[in-house]
């Protein structure tokens, strides 16, 4: 069990959170034809778009209310409806999904009822578009919290009970931590077992980084609206990451569907519940290769124990993908002599560390040095710190912007366990110092030699070094 303790610095030094209104907008850009908008300043969009770009380096539908000095006095109701009537003039789309901020939350703006007085006022304008706000207060909680937050509005605005359930369909609900390559991976998992998945929300459809036939000012793909009112019809829902289970609890409660949460699933016993499951839901025989990836999963973990086992973790992330790589690394043999993250969880607790930190990066390198940590495991900004310790950095999480890819790294499943510990090792390996010549110890001989025709006596040493060079 590990203790759970919060930095009391007067500031944070190197970030390691993101904001709540951020995870909530990412959680929303899931959503097809969506145009999430951050109810604040100017300001609070600008740097959010800013880190969602340079991580996937593609264009990011989202906007913003525009707050200045005097309306966040008098109230934002005149902003959300000038931007809503612009929105849907502009880009007509389906969903349009509010994120307040800190500003207008310490305001106190009643967004509920300026979209009850918007409503009434401009029905029909608005009409075929779908709101949905979501209170996301950024001085309080993290990335993980806003994605919570946000997937739990969209059940309880989309999610109804139905007559009839679809006894092949499952509700995937993934955490933040996943990236849109590894929600593909899970989808093609369930439907191996002949299972169609409703994915909520769904990345791998909006930001998998495919290039359009036209442009739209939305969200390129993603769930439909259609999708998520059918969530009520499935036969079970999958949720992955401890935060998503609010969000599976209220579908049941809504919707009468039965929800198994996996706190993670990367490492060879979290997979093997998975595909159990799925078998068990689908009353079909396991794919013959899910059994194959199982034995180049476990050949892995072989080969690459030799290089981790026994060696030091440092890791700072948000508690659901912190959670999942400190198991993983230490079901491979290695410690975690170091563990930050961003925001409390239930997670936490169960972590194979003596304690968990809710800090910053700073902290991460403080506790990397005094705990001798042999790699670095967190997002780019962690780049300095690693280099000041001198240890190797595995960049993982968001943001991910100096290095190209970030939306198809894979770390679920049998195939994505194998390729972040192939990763962690050869990251290990390349640390490594190799021997070269002048790792091999000259012989005693050589040494006096070398020292005596330096020496200027005349006492011959210099001959006796060449005779040697010269039998050599």
């Amino acid at each position: 069990m590990a203790t759970v303790s919060e930095s009391k610095k007067a500031c944070a030094v190197n970030p390691l959170k993101m904001s709540q209104p951020l995870g909530a907008c990412y959680a929303f850009m899931g959503v097809d034809r969506c145009m999430p908008m951050m109810h604040g300043s100017q300001g609070c969009t600008s740097f959010g778009l800013v880190l969602l770009v340079r991580h996937f380096k593609e264009a990011i539908p989202l906007q913003t209310t525009a707050m200045n000095e005097v309306s966040t006095i008098l109230g934002g109701l005149e902003n959300i409806e000038q931007a809503l009537l612009n929105i849907k003039k502009r880009a007509n789309p389906a969903l349009i999904a509010i994120a307040s901020t800190g500003l207008t939350e310490t305001k106190g703006d009643d967004v509920d009822g300026f979209l009850k007085l918007i409503e009434r006022k401009h029905g029909e304008t608005l009409a075929g578009t779908r709101i949905v706000y979501v209170s996301t207060p950024d001085y309080v909680g993290a990335f993980e919290d806003g994605w919570g937050k946000a997937v739990l509005a969209l059940v309880e605005a989309f999610a109804e009970p139905v007559a009839a359930r679809n006894p092949r369909q499952v509700n995937l609900l993934p955490g933040c931590h996943l990236t849109p390559a590894d929600i593909d991976e899970l989808r093609e998992i369930v439907e191996a077992f002949g299972l169609e998945a409703v994915v909520a929300p769904d990345l791998s459809g909006s930001l998998d980084g495919h290039i359009p036939e036209t442009f739209t000012p939305t969200t390129l793909g993603g769930t439909t609206l259609d999708a998520l009112s059918s969530m009520g019809a499935s036969i079970a829902t999958i949720a992955i990451g401890t935060r998503m289970t609010a969000a599976a609890m209220a579908l049941e409660d809504r919707a009468g569907v039965p929800f198994r949460v996996f706190d993670r699933l990367t490492g060879l016993g979290a997979v093997d519940a998975l595909i159990q499951h799925l078998a068990e839901l689908s009353g079909n025989p396991v794919p013959a290769k899910y059994r194959r990836q199982r034995g180049q999963l476990q050949d892995a973990m072989l080969d690459a124990h030799f290089w981790i086992g026994g060696r030091r973790f440092a890791i700072g992330a948000e508690p659901d993908l912190l959670h999942t790589l400190a198991h993983t690394a230490h079901e491979m043999g290695a410690e975690v002599c170091a563990a930050v993250t961003t925001t409390q969880s239930p997670v936490l607790a169960g972590l194979p560390c003596e304690d968990v930190l809710i800090g910053d990066l700073e902290d991460l390198e403080t506790r990397a040095r005094a705990g001798r940590a042999e790699i670095l495991v967190t997002h780019s900004h962690g780049r300095q710190a690693a280099a000041r310790l001198g240890i190797p950095l595995l960049r993982t999480g968001l943001p991910m912007f100096d290095r190209l890819g970030a939306a198809h790294v894979l770390t679920v499943g049998y195939r994505g366990t194998r390729e972040l510990i192939t990763q962690w090792a050869n990251a290990l390996l390349e640390a490594e110092h190799a021997a070269g010549p002048q790792d091999w110890p000259l012989p005693p001989e050589s040494v006096a030699a070398a020292q005596g025709s330096a020496c200027g006596s005349g006492c011959g040493c210099g001959s006796a070094m060449r005779a040697d060079s010269n039998l050599s």
